[in-house]
This record gives structure tokens, C-alpha cells and sequence, in this order.
């Protein structure tokens, strides 16, 4: 794989049954690299595989998030295909018989989340509507200045939101008249469900003083018409998101977290509507992420039973347990891959998994039998044949268990007898290196690197406490020791374990590389350890007393820590990468998003400014226009541009293939 096969793998999402088990709408997405964008369309398949999937929308505008009538006749979605091409917009299509696309609405805020009302006559939708402010013309320049009064007033991919409320809206599925806001600001709304008889929804918001301190998000009853003001269910302190009615309409189930210790894993919750109570934890016993990323949904009713998403040692599953609580799960979609989304109606389970070597296609499970429905990445993996990761475990040394760890093997050494490696640290620290084709990975073994990851403690996978234990010892909740402890001690027995296990790899020849928090720990790794050769420390935080006042997660990480900057800045100092850099004598690759509102710039520039002025080997690079999720899902030509970055810089240091870079790059071949 070369960095511009990037623009090849299909993605396959949103998987959505039909009413009747029998269809199952879902996105595809492609890249395209010429135009440096990406291009989705709506596609169907049929469950019993009677007739290839195919698209019912052009996918030119964008078009996603589908979501079926009542009566699976007709299928409502998003696009951008409205009067104006940069508004987003509410579309329905007949499925069943004649007809043509209704546009239903179209907005200068992007259209989320649509669901239909039960008699199918109107459908609800989140969108951000914006302040009077916004409406003093188009210049930001004359505008009137922002007033910020509470935390979290602006989120990286979308900018500043404490002008831009997320509200909740009904409109008519016919396309007669305008959206109606049923659930207003300043307060943000998310994930809307209709009650069964269809004259309220329930959402979840923050709307109590000092939610945004506490962490707290609540479900609310709001009116369907809007003419009453949302009434709270809960009010137990918990952050609560993506709510699921029962078919009586007296329960909701939830996912649901205690924001004041983190890690904490997301549970599925039933409250009565009423009451507001909990009526079980159905997952109480259940030690392990039911809130996964990616995959996390509102839980599915069956009955009596719930279905709900699991992480577990690197795979992703889905199980059904009693709603009552009590019982113990039941594993319904297993093995060793990661489930990336799914969907249960009338007997019929939907889902898009891929495995380490199997980009994520649609599957269908009914009547116990599994039948996958899509193939949309066979060309590209008979092209570019995967390397399998290899999984092995190695004893903790924290001697409380294993850890899971996974070898890439390059699929072309320049040296069989001499092969460098390169070990990958995972962001979060809150998520799991999966059972999961990553690009990463394929790349740097095209390359000619050997790759070693693992799941190190604070990630998740395993248990509350395997992800706590790197809360610092200071925490007066669930101390632990610390970032860049047993975390960095972790990613070093595993580095050990495999160079022990494999003689062919060159131990003088070993780079580290990781974003986000994984940037966090190859920052740190380099500055207390001289094990490695070259190190890229990408989107990372460098000073944790920073992050929490430039992030747009700022005050959330007192929860993570245990203890606030204000309390114990020494402790946020004593954690923090820069606070080690004279020590730094790795050559460094630092590479950040200018538009970076979760790890701000700044955390770069800290880095750079003090290895530069120490004289140290350090290469700095900013993508402009580009936030914390550039590697994923930033503009695809910078996502190419980004990996021959990489590639480039470890092949000076360490002799792995350097691609061929035709842009402004010192190693040009232009």
C-alpha cells in the first residue's frame, strides 16, 4: 500500500433495517482524491440476497443517515443537494412505487439525526441554529463579539457552538410547510426518539445550572409541537446519550456514564418515563465498554431483551441481554473483528464488521444464519494485499494480567536479517487498537517496517479498573499512577517481549509514533527513555495544564485526572511531556492541525519552540484548515501529503522505503 491508496477503500456505514426485516439501507462512502473530497450515497440491499445492492441515490451531495417510514415505503435522508450547495438538507425518497425526491428543508447548520414520528407524517431532526448574531451580515469582522458563559463552547470539527445551539426540530414528511424548533437553546440537544403515540420526544441535554462543571447531560421529555417547555426525566448526576423507547412508552433505555470519574464505562440503563428512576442496569455486571467507538447506538429492543455493542480485547460484538437485569448477556454477533455498526428489526440483524485484514462490509443475520451482503473492498484488497497482524499477549508489569499486543510483519523487508521497527500508541486514552483493518499499519508495512502495537493500561477492552489506572495517585476517587506510568511501562514490556520473540528485528533501529494521546506518550517516552530512533508525536498533548484551558474539552479533564489544575497544578506540570524536553534527544517529527480544537496548536508549538531553541533534532509541520480527526477523515489530499510525512521521516532515520513526494517537501522528486 503507497499513500495514495488512501483514496481506495470504500467505506460501508449506517446500516438500517426496513420494517419488515427484508431491506437494509446503509452509506457508502468514497474518496475522491482528484477533487480532494468524498463522495456518499444512499445504497439498499436485500436480505435474502435475491438482488445485488445497489444505489438509490447519485451520491454526489453527501447524501447519509438514512432512516425508514413506518411503513417502509419511504426512506428519508441528508444531503447537500439542496437550492444551495452549501446548506444541508432533509430529503425523502419513495422506495416502494412512483414517486419523486421531496426536499423537505434545508438549513445553513447541518441536518443530524433524522427519525420519523410512528404514524409517518412528520420526522425530527437535530440542527444548530444560530444566534442573533449571526444575522449582522456576513462579515464576522463587524459582527457583535461573542459572549462565553459556560465550558465547552466550541467543538473541533465544527467550530465555535455556544452561537450555534443545537436545537431539535419537527417538520412535515410531506414537505408541506417549515421546520418547527421543539427544543431551543442556549442549551445543546441531541438524539431524538418519539414516544409510541407520537405527541412528545425524548432528548438528552445539559439545561440544569452547572451541567457544564458537573458533566452532567440528562434526558428530557420535550413537546412534539413545541408548546411546552422540555421537562427533565433524570437528575442523578449521570451523563446520559442515545435514548431508546420501549414499545409500551413507559421506559427508555439509555447509554449512560458517571462524568465525574474517568474512565468510567458507558452502561445500559432503563428509566421509567415517569418517574425518572432507574429501573435496572442491565450491563451492571458486565466489566467492559458498552458505549464503543466506533459503534455505539442506542441500545435495540427485542422483546424484553436489549441488544447493545461491547469492546473486548481488541474485537467489537454485539450481545442481548434481559431488560429487567439479572441475566446473564448473550453473545449474538462474535468473533474476532469489530463491529462498526448494526441494527435489529423484525428478526433481521444488520451489521458493517471488517476484520484485520477485511475492510468493514454489510452482514445480515437472521434465523441464526449469517450472510454478508457487500463485497465493495474485494478489488482494493486483491490489489493491496493486507499483512495480518499476528496477536500475542505479555504479562503486564503490573503483574495484574495480560496485555494484548499485535505484530505486522513488512511484506517486502529491505533486510530480512535487519528489519526496523516501529511502535504505534493508540489515542484516547479511552479506546482499544482493534481486530480492524488500519491504513497505518499497511503502509508502514509496504514500507518495509515491522509494527507493534498494544492495548497499554487507561485503554479500554478490559476492565474499569485496567482503564483507571493511570489516573494520577492524587486523585481522591480511584487513584491510580498516573499518565506516562504504567502506560508507558506497558507499551515498553510489549517493545521488549517482541524484540526478544523476533531476532530479526533491529533493535538499533526502533521508531515511536502515535497521535493524540498517543502523541502524549511518544512525547513522553522520548523524554524519559533513549530506546528509540526517531519519534513522530502527532495532534499530541504536550503540557496537560494547558490542555485543560485551550481544549474545547477544557474542565473536562479534571474528571480525568481526579483533581483540577487549579487545586494541583503541580500535578498537571509533573505529567506533562514538555516539562521533560531538555531530556528529549530523539529526533522528533511533530506534526498538528491548525483548526486543532482538542489538542490546540499551542501543544506544537510548546514542543517545537523548546527543542528548537535546545538544538535538538526536531521537524515541525502544521496542516492548515484541518482538525483533530486530519488522519481519518481530514481532506484527502492532506491525508496523503500527511503519510509521506511519516514515511519519509522514518525512512531517513531508520531505512524504510521513502515514497516518492511531488509537493513543496525537501525530499521532493518534483
Amino acid at each position: 500500500m503507497q499513500p495514495a491508496d488512501i483514496g481506495r477503500p470504500v467505506s460501508v456505514s449506517s446500516p438500517r433495517v426496513s420494517p419488515d426485516g427484508r431491506r437494509v439501507a446503509f452509506v457508502v462512502t468514497r474518496v475522491d482524491l482528484a477533487a480532494n473530497t468524498y463522495r456518499s450515497a444512499v445504497w439498499l440491499a436485500h436480505v435474502d440476497g435475491s438482488v445485488p445492492p445497489f444505489p438509490i441515490t447519485a451520491g454526489e451531495h453527501s447524501d447519509g443517515q438514512p432512516a425508514w417510514s413506518p411503513d417502509g415505503r419511504r426512506l428519508a435522508f441528508t444531503s447537500r443537494r439542496g437550492p444551495d450547495s452549501t446548506e444541508s438538507s432533509l430529503h425523502v425518497l419513495p422506495v416502494d412505487g412512483p414517486g419523486e425526491t421531496v426536499l423537505l428543508c434545508a438549513r445553513p447548520e447541518a441536518v443530524e439525526s433524522p427519525v420519523w414520528s410512528p404514524d409517518g407524517t412528520r420526522i425530527a431532526f437535530v440542527s444548530r441554529e444560530r444566534a442573533q448574531r449571526w444575522s449582522d451580515g456576513d462579515d464576522e469582522r463587524a459582527r457583535p463579539p461573542r459572549r462565553i458563559d459556560r465550558l465547552f463552547s466550541r467543538l473541533d470539527g465544527v467550530g465555535w457552538t455556544i452561537d450555534r445551539p443545537a436545537g431539535v426540530f419537527v417538520v412535515a414528511a410531506n414537505g408541506a410547510g417549515t421546520p418547527v424548533q421543539v427544543a431551543s437553546g442556549p442549551y445543546d440537544h441531541s438524539d431524538p426518539v418519539w414516544a409510541p403515540h407520537g405527541r412528545s420526544l425524548v432528548v438528552v441535554a445539559g439545561r440544569e445550572d452547572g451541567w457544564d462543571v458537573d458533566g452532567r447531560t440528562d434526558l428530557y421529555a420535550v413537546d412534539a409541537a413545541g408548546a411546552d417547555e422540555p421537562r427533565a426525566i433524570t437528575k442523578d448526576g449521570a451523563a446520559y446519550m442515545l435514548p431508546a423507547f420501549d414499545a409500551s412508552g413507559t421506559r427508555v433505555a439509555a447509554l449512560a456514564t458517571d462524568p465525574r470519574v474517568i474512565p468510567t464505562h458507558g452502561d445500559v440503563v432503563v428509566v421509567d418515563v415517569a418517574s425518572g428512576a432507574r429501573v435496572a442496569v442491565p450491563t451492571a455486571d458486565v466489566d467492559r465498554q458498552c458505549a464503543p467507538a466506533p459503534g455505539a447506538r442506542p441500545p435495540i429492543w427485542d422483546g424484553d431483551a436489549l441488544l447493545f455493542g461491547m469492546e473486548d480485547h481488541g474485537d467489537t460484538h454485539v450481545l442481548r441481554v434481559p431488560a429487567e437485569g439479572g441475566g446473564a448477556p448473550e453473545l449474538v454477533i462474535g468473533g474476532t473483528r469489530v463491529v462498526t455498526g448494526y441494527d435489529f428489526t423484525a428478526g433481521t440483524l444488520a451489521f458493517t464488521a471488517g476484520s484485520s485484514t477485511e475492510l468493514p462490509e454489510l452482514h445480515v443475520l437472521v434465523d441464526g444464519q449469517e450472510r454478508q451482503l457487500t463485497d465493495l473492498n474485494a478489488a482494493f484488497h486483491t490489489d493491496v494485499p493486507p499483512a495480518a497482524p499476528e496477536h500475542f499477549t505479555v504479562p503486564s508489569p503490573a503483574g495484574d494480567g495480560d496485555l494484548d499486543a499485535w505484530l505486522v510483519r513488512p511484506h517486502e523487508p529491505v533486510d530480512a536479517a535487519s528489519i526496523p521497527l516501529l511502535v504505534s500508541i493508540h489515542g484516547g486514552p479511552m479506546t482499544q487498537y482493534g481486530n480492524a483493518w488500519f491504513d497505518e499499519f499497511q503502509l508502514w508495512a509496504s514500507a518495509g517496517y515491522a509494527v507493534v502495537y498494544c492495548n497499554p493500561h487507561g485503554s479500554t477492552g478490559h476492565t474499569d479498573a485496567f482503564a483507571r489506572a493511570i489516573r494520577p495517585q492524587e486523585a481522591d476517587v480511584e487513584p491510580g499512577t498516573g499518565w506516562g506510568s504504567i502506560d508507558a511501562d506497558d507499551v515498553l514490556a510489549v517493545l521488549d517481549a517482541v524484540l526478544e520473540r523476533e531476532p530479526t528485528l533491529d533493535r538499533d533501529r526502533v521508531g515511536v509514533l502515535g497521535g493524540s494521546y498517543g502523541g502524549y506518550l511518544t512525547s513522553w517516552l522520548v523524554g524519559h527513555s533513549d530506546r528509540f530512533t526517531a519519534a513522530c508525536s502527532e495532534r499530541a498533548v504536550n503540557n496537560m495544564e494547558s490542555e485543560e484551558w485551550s481544549s474545547d474539552a477544557g474542565g473536562w479533564f479534571r474528571w480525568e485526572m481526579g483533581l483540577s489544575h487549579v487545586e494541583a497544578p503541580e500535578v498537571y506540570r509533573r505529567i506533562s511531556p514538555v516539562t521533560y524536553v531538555r531530556d528529549i534527544t530523539t529526533p522528533l517529527l511533530i506534526i498538528h492541525s491548525e483548526q486543532d480544537l482538542r489538542c490546540h496548536v499551542e501543544q506544537a508549538d510548546a514542543m517545537f519552540v523548546a527543542l528548537r531553541q535546545l538544538g535538538r533534532d526536531v521537524e515541525y509541520w502544521r496542516f492548515p484548515e484541518e482538525g483533530h480527526e486530519l488522519s481519518r477523515s481530514g481532506s484527502p489530499k492532506h491525508r496523503v501529503q500527511r503519510a509521506e510525512l511519516i514515511l519519509d521521516w522514518f525512512g531517513r532515520h531508520l531505512g524504510g522505503r521513502r515514497p516518492k513526494i511531488t509537493w513543496d517537501h525537501p525530499s521532493s522528486t518534483a
